[in-house]
């Protein structure tokens, strides 16, 4: 595959970012598309391995990654885009976004650096669309079946877009006011401006798919309206029961959740009206963001771009090493340091440190309590059992604090509850190996059984979705 020894010839050329004087003035992408020419060369990197580890092991929608960059690296563009095509619906979310795990399974990647994958892939579905290869292709014909998903982030469109085209006629309900869902409301635009996410469902519209937007299922539509007019039912309601934190001030004003602050900013990045509910805004305030994974840097680039008069980020768990650790050997995810582009425009990130208490004046916040935390590996020499540090408690002045925490459950509880579906001791839908939950012809995917995890893998499981409605109705 690519050049025969190219590996050897050329060196790993990495992405292109707007300098962060210039892109924390604005809400625009950071991330700059490699040029053609640079792919074709990066593509000559890609090796004959006889086992591909990035395309049976690390991509979780399994993309036929050699055979792509090959036709990358022959310009053979639009075969390439029909390829990546047949594995993964939407390489514009992927290709922006995933923190490709193909890449850290990459052979090449044992002792070198990885083939940029996810930069070809990106480069591939922009192609596409700026030379017409891509286009509405509705089905052949309807089946006269119909199914409703419920939830419009990335596994309710991967569901809805693969049972279109299989000649189900969909409806996709969506509370918001426009689909998306985690897409355009909790990802930020310096990540993923929202006209990629609009170009993608317009184009699911031109394909049949309808979408009703502005609409609750379990609130505004029963589960007997459903049950009584779709032959099958997916619920792609994502994972929104936030983890919340149970120390002494937590009812002071000025504490909140993530993703009321990260929606918030997307409305008005938006151009949508926010002004009839309460303005989160960091601007001028001491920031704390608790919470160290890509919802806490989220939160660290918007309150950077907000101008907050100082921020700091706090993780409970102890700084990885620079480098992949030795507990997580090729291929697998390696444990070690990662910096977004959020964390290489400012702010200070503290580790191993727990957030014991906040205070505050006349039920405003006005500052942190927290304790240095030490940590002892387990069986696998990962971090497993805490204990404070005695005598290392420190505070920390904070007029805005946004709790990054991560997810104790799924969306819609009104819904599932009315529907009697079974739900795990985690929090979340109980399902077969076909996605289909303990009720008959309602199916659930992504976030909302899986627990919080990646756009690529909540796309695979609305995929999986899809396939079990399609072998149950028929």
């Amino acid at each position: 595959m690519g050049k025969q020894g190219g590996f050897l010839e050329y060196d790993r050329t990495d992405p292109v970012y707007r300098e962060p004087e210039e892109r924390v003035r604005d809400f625009r992408e950071v991330e700059r598309m490699l040029d053609e020419e640079t792919l074709h060369v990066q593509a000559a990197r890609c090796m004959e391995c006889g086992t591909p580890f990035c395309h049976g092991y690390g991509c979780p929608v399994e993309n036929i990654i050699p055979e792509m960059n090959e036709l990358v690296y022959r310009k053979k563009w639009r075969e390439g885009i029909r390829l990546i095509l047949s594995t993964n619906p939407f390489p514009e979310f992927t290709g922006r976004i995933c923190p490709a795990l193909c890449e850290t399974s990459c052979v090449l990647a044992i002792n070198d650096d990885a083939v940029t994958i996810r930069q070809i892939e990106l480069a591939l579905i922009e192609k596409g669309f700026r030379e017409g290869y891509i286009f509405p292709e509705p089905p052949a014909e309807r089946n006269g079946l119909s199914v409703a998903v419920v939830g419009s982030g990335p596994a309710g469109l991967a569901a809805a877009l693969f049972l279109n085209r299989a000649g189900y006629t969909v409806t996709v309900f969506e509370k918001a006011h426009r689909a998306g869902g985690i897409l355009r409301y909790g990802i930020p635009d310096f990540k993923l401006e929202k006209n990629i996410v609009e170009r993608r469902v317009d184009l699911m519209k031109a394909e049949g798919i309808v979408f009703e937007t502005g609409i609750e299922a379990g609130t505004d539509i029963s589960f007997h309206y459903l049950e009584s007019r779709y032959d099958a039912i997916c619920l792609a309601c994502g994972a929104e029961a936030p983890r919340d934190i149970d120390v002494p001030g937590r009812n002071l004003d000025g504490i909140h959740f993530a993703m009321e602050y990260l929606i918030q900013q997307n409305r008005r990045v938006a151009g949508e009206d926010v002004s009839g509910i309460r303005q989160i805004l960091a601007t001028g305030k001491k920031t704390v963001v608790i919470g160290g994974g890509d919802t806490g840097a989220d939160c660290l680039g918007t309150a950077i771009r907000q101008r907050a008069a100082r921020i700091h980020q706090l993780e409970i768990l102890p700084e990885p090493p620079a480098a992949r650790s030795e507990f997580t050997p090729w291929p697998k995810w390696p444990y070690q340091l990662r910096e977004s582009s959020s964390h290489k425009e400012g702010g200070t990130r503290l580790w191993s440190v727990k957030t014991t208490g906040f205070s505050g004046k006349k039920g405003k916040l006005t500052g942190l309590q927290a304790v240095r935390v030490e940590w002892s590996a387990g069986e696998n020499g990962l971090p497993a059992r805490m204990k404070e540090k005695p005598g290392t408690e420190f505070d920390l002045e904070a007029d805005l604090v946004i709790l990054a925490m991560g997810f104790s459950g799924h969306g819609n509880g009104r819904l599932v509850e009315s529907m009697g579906i079974e739900v795990s001791p985690n929090g979340f839908i109980k399902t077969d190996e076909e996605g289909m939950t303990n009720v008959k012809g309602v199916f659930s995917a992504g976030d909302m059984a899986s627990g919080p995890s990646l756009v690529v893998r909540a796309i695979e499981a609305g995929k999986r979705a899809a396939e079990g409605i399609i072998k149950y109705v028929g």
